[in-house]
Parts: C-alpha cells; sequence; structure tokens
C-alpha cells in the first residue's frame, strides 16, 4: 500500500479545525468587557452597564449562530495576533467553543431581560457569572461552555458532531 492509497483520516475536521488561541483571546476581551460592566452597575451607571451587557449579548449570538470561527473577537485575533505567530500545536473542533458561545448568550439574556425588567441586581449578577467563564478560559485555558458540552455529549443528551465522533 502506497501512502497516497492509505485510508483517510476519520476526523477530517481536525485539519480543518480552529486555532485554539483564538478563543483564548476572545474570552480575555469578553472578560474586560464583562469586569466593565460589573465596574459599572456596581458604581451606579446601571444604563451603561446594560448597554454594555447588550452589546456583549450580541457578541456573544454572533458567536453562538454564526459558530465560533466567525465570531468578531476570532476575527480580530486572526487579522492582528495569528499572522505573528507560529503555527498552534493543535487545532480543535470548533463545535464546543461554538456551544460555550451560547451558554455565554443564555446568562447573558437572563441579565439584560432582568436589567430590562427591572431587577438591577440581574446585570453585574449575570455579568460575574459570564466573566468567571471567560476568566477561567483567558487564563487558565479552561472552558466551562465546553466541558458542559462534552458532558452533554457523553450522556447523551446532545449529538455528537462529525467532529466529535
Amino acid at each position: 500500500m502506497t501512502p497516497s492509497d492509505a485510508p483517510t483520516s476519520p476526523r477530517p475536521a481536525a485539519r480543518s479545525g480552529i486555532d485554539p488561541r483564538g478563543p483564548r483571546f476572545g474570552a480575555a476581551i469578553t472578560a474586560v468587557v464583562l469586569l466593565a460592566v460589573i465596574f459599572l452597575a456596581l458604581v451606579g451607571a446601571s444604563g451603561p452597564a446594560l448597554a454594555l451587557l447588550g452589546l456583549q449579548t450580541a457578541v456573544f449570538a454572533w458567536g453562538a449562530f454564526a459558530g465560533v470561527a466567525r465570531h468578531p473577537y476570532g476575527l480580530v485575533y486572526r487579522a492582528l495576533l495569528r499572522p505573528r505567530l507560529g503555527a498552534p500545536a493543535a487545532l480543535e473542533d470548533p463545535t464546543p467553543p461554538t456551544f460555550a458561545q451560547g451558554v455565554g448568550l443564555l446568562v447573558a439574556v437572563v441579565g439584560v431581560t432582568l436589567g430590562l425588567a427591572g431587577v438591577p441586581a440581574g446585570v453585574p449578577i449575570a455579568a460575574a457569572a459570564a466573566f468567571v467563564a471567560a476568566f477561567l478560559n483567558a487564563v487558565f485555558d479552561y472552558c466551562l461552555g465546553c466541558q458542559l458540552y462534552l458532558l452533554l455529549v457523553r450522556a447523551r443528551l446532545l449529538g455528537r458532531s462529525p467532529a466529535t465522533s
């Protein structure tokens, strides 16, 4: 058997995955934005805090529905930072980080909804919960949403994507 006759890899998506540093970069920006939301809410600037959380909610929605490969912060990473870095050691499946964006979206929507309903503590509490997840991802490379995705796949509550089979 020649190398060209060798069977193809059972995981073709691994070759077309994402640079794992992109979501970490996005998590760092997200953490800074959410920290600003918390600060604004705690100093009594509830309107600007709600508006900023609303903008971050839109960014989460973009990542959750368009996919993490098209996430705005990921686009910034690819345009400005990726060309200056060496190739990543490995590429990762985009499905878990995209799911994590959906989790962030859910938390942020709850915060925005509570803020619009006049529950002043809803905005900083939701922002703090999302901040913890973003901080863990940015600093320690631990993605809570990704871990939740993998847990739900193992429990057979979510179907496996072709890249995770």
